[in-house]
This record gives structure tokens, C-alpha cells and sequence, in this order.
């Protein structure tokens, strides 16, 4: 049976838990840090996009994600003047100095790892491809990191038990 009622609540809801757990695994568990962090960076992301290519990436998040993405959203204002990945690391460092301390490096990779692994490889590479030099090859070092990094498929939790 439905929790919601409405499948799509339902999987809208199931999968922004499974992004919130696989960023809560590298910034603690706190999942509404966890939300503060994604919506954060999100909306920092947005912001660097062309209008066209946010209006994209946002047609590929879950339903409450899409809805955080878009939330304070001023098309007109976009994209904004950011040059560096010190630049962005700043902003959302100061996005999240209303919650506990968490590194702002680390807040920005756990999300683009959490895109790289649930957003098609195309969008993301037209995203990345839109942004400074600097924070390209940042997330693109995110995402080589986390391709070397051994997979659990389950048998290492199993073998603890």
C-alpha cells in the first residue's frame, strides 16, 4: 500500500531519502544538515547555469528535489558572475554557516557525487561544461575519485553480521 496515496509522492519521497542517506554518509548523520547541504549547493549550481541548462538539470531531480532547486529562483538574474571554485566553495560555505560546521569542499563534492551516480552522464557533462574551469575539474576529480573507489555490493555488511 501507498504511504502517500500517490506513487509518484511515494517515489518522489523514496528517492530524495536515498540521496539525503548518500550525502549524510560523508557530512554525518544529520539528514536535515544533509538537506541544508543539498539544497545549498543546488541552488549555488543553479545559479552558474545558462536558464536553458538549469531549466534541464532540474527536469532530472525527483519531484522535491526539483522543488528545492527551483525554490528563490531568479531567471532573469542568470547565470551569475562566479570564476572560481574558491568563489563557489565561499558562497556555500556562507549558505551554511547558519547550521553546524561542516566543510564547504566536502558539502560540494557529496552532492556532485550524488549527481554524477542518479543524473544521466550526458546532462552532466553539458552542466559541467558551463561552469569555470576551476570548479569543472573539481567535479570532475569528485567523479574520477568515486569511479576508483571499490564498490560495496553488500557482502562486506553481510560479513559483519
Amino acid at each position: 500500500m501507498s504511504a502517500t496515496g500517490l506513487d509518484i509522492f511515494d517515489r518522489t519521497l523514496q528517492t530524495t531519502n536515498i540521496w539525503l542517506g548518500e550525502i549524510m554518509q560523508e557530512v554525518g548523520p544529520d539528514r536535515q544538515i544533509a538537506w541544508k547541504v543539498l539544497s545549498t549547493v543546488l541552488h549555488k549550481l543553479r545559479d552558474r547555469l545558462p536558464v536553458e541548462l538549469a531549466a534541464h538539470l532540474g527536469s532530472q531531480l525527483p519531484l522535491l528535489v526539483r522543488g528545492v532547486f527551483y525554490d528563490q529562483y531568479q531567471p532573469a538574474r542568470q547565470p551569475s558572475d562566479c570564476k572560481t571554485l574558491e568563489a563557489f566553495v565561499e558562497e556555500v560555505a556562507e549558505w551554511l554557516s547558519d547550521i553546524r560546521p561542516v566543510d564547504p569542499n566536502l558539502a560540494v563534492g557529496a552532492v556532485f557525487r550524488v549527481l554524477s551516480r542518479h543524473v544521466p552522464k550526458g546532462q552532466l557533462d553539458k552542466v559541467r561544461s558551463a561552469l569555470p574551469g576551476s570548479l569543472r575539474a573539481f567535479w570532475e576529480d569528485v567523479e574520477e575519485a568515486e569511479q576508483r573507489r571499490p564498490k560495496d555490493d553488500g557482502r562486506a555488511a553481510a560479513a559483519e553480521i
